[in-house]
């Protein structure tokens, strides 16, 4: 088929993330404020969304505390750059077993599995524009880690999300990740047109091939707006692919943490060469509110502030 390039390109940029890198780089961002201060970085780079997790501010373990979410979207919100926020609901669905011939009981100091209410108190409490919506179960990496969504969980907490009136943004890591989700429209828990990242090369989901990429492009109704990223040393190809297949970007520090080999990168380096790409493409990278725009957002106060 052939290709139709996205003209007007919007850059996400993934802040730090919830893996293991806070000691493989000193750039990723521990505590509320240097996560704040690497979105607003981003943001003045070119990214119009930033996604954000947030980690102990002295370990730097990925978190789920709302009062450290409350203060990076404070510090966001404040600054004198405008962006779209973009929080994860992801955390709080990983099953950890024991070993391979007794995985019961499970591994209890690894284990992070809560209830949807409960995944979802951070956004209810910041009323971000966006959050993430993993559509689906699977293997994630590790031997004995599953990271779970049931379909019983994403119907619950899609329509948590539409009710507080913040957009999901379907993270697809698989096809069947994109099968459900349409079934989520079907039933009316999510808001058509949709809003769709599409994850490659994340092991055990969908491989970075181009030949995925597409069957995964291809699977995304034509109505909904969709971005993409693969990990490491395949963030800035897929910078290329995505805008050419009609899409997108995603970059950041949650996906890879390199501006070239021996080179570590900051959020902001990695946003100034996407733009950089994009723009050599001959497409326009457009800001946030052009995004508010087309996906239907709206920019709101959290929900205790007062006017």
């Amino acid at each position: 088929m052939p290709l139709t390039m996205n003209k007007e390109v919007f850059i996400t940029c993934a802040v730090t993330g919830s893996g293991g890198t806070q000691d493989r780089s000193p750039h990723v961002p521990r505590s509320p404020k240097q996560i704040a201060d690497s979105a607003i970085d981003a943001a003045k780079a070119g990214a119009a969304i930033v996604h954000c997790h947030v980690r102990d501010p002295e370990t730097g373990a990925p978190s789920r505390r709302p009062d450290l979410y409350r203060e990076v979207t404070e510090r966001i919100r404040d600054a004198e750059i405008d962006v779209v926020l973009n929080l994860t609901a992801g955390m709080g669905g990983d099953i950890v077993f024991g070993s391979t011939e007794a995985p019961f009981p499970l591994n209890a100091d690894s284990t992070d599995m809560i209830g949807a209410s409960e995944r979802l108190v951070h956004v209810r409490e910041c009323l971000p524009e966006i959050c993430t919506l993993d559509c689906g179960t699977m293997n994630f990496a590790e031997a004995d880690y599953v990271m779970t969504n049931t379909p019983g969980m994403l119907r619950a907490m899609g329509a948590m999300m539409t009710e507080l009136g913040v957009k999901p943004e379907i993270e697809a890591f698989d096809t069947g990740h994109l099968w459900f989700a349409k079934q989520l429209v079907s039933e009316g828990r999510l808001a058509s047109p949709a809003l769709v990242q599409l994850c490659m090369g994340v092991p055990w989901g969908a491989p970075n091939d181009l030949n995925t990429f597409m069957a995964m492009v291809n699977a995304v109704p034509e109505d909904w707006s969709w971005s993409a990223f693969s990990l490491g040393r395949d963030q800035m190809a897929y910078v290329a692919a995505a805008v050419l297949a009609g899409g997108n970007v995603r970059v950041g520090l949650e996906d890879n943490l390199w501006l070239e080999k021996g080179v570590l990168a900051t959020n902001a380096q990695l946003v100034e060469r996407a733009v950089t790409l994009t723009e050599a493409m001959g497409a326009r990278v457009i800001g946030p509110e052009a995004v508010r725009e087309r996906l239907g957002l709206v920019k709101r106060a959290p929900a205790d502030a007062t006017a």
